[in-house]
């Protein structure tokens, strides 16, 4: 199933990221209780908590990681 991040929203827009690129769509496409690091399920238009929990641990974990000067894991992830 296809996701997106919401990366951050500009007035009326949110921008996404999918596949590593970044979309821009209309705020009022996404549901009413997106946030900005949310992952978002484009084939249900819900966010995915499991999937939003995973990515906010794989950033604690790389901020956690830059801190002490340790190289980041190896693989895509969204910040």
């Amino acid at each position: 199933m296809p996701k997106a991040t919401v990366d951050r929203f500009e007035e009326e827009l949110a921008v996404l990221i999918i596949d590593g690129r970044q979309v821009t769509r209309p705020r009022a496409e996404l549901p009413a209780e997106a946030h900005e690091g949310d992952v978002i399920d484009l084939d249900s238009g819900k966010v995915d908590p499991e999937a939003t929990g995973a990515l906010r641990e794989q950033v604690r974990q790389a901020r956690g990681r830059a801190k002490k000067k340790k190289p980041a894991p190896p693989g895509n992830f969204d910040l």
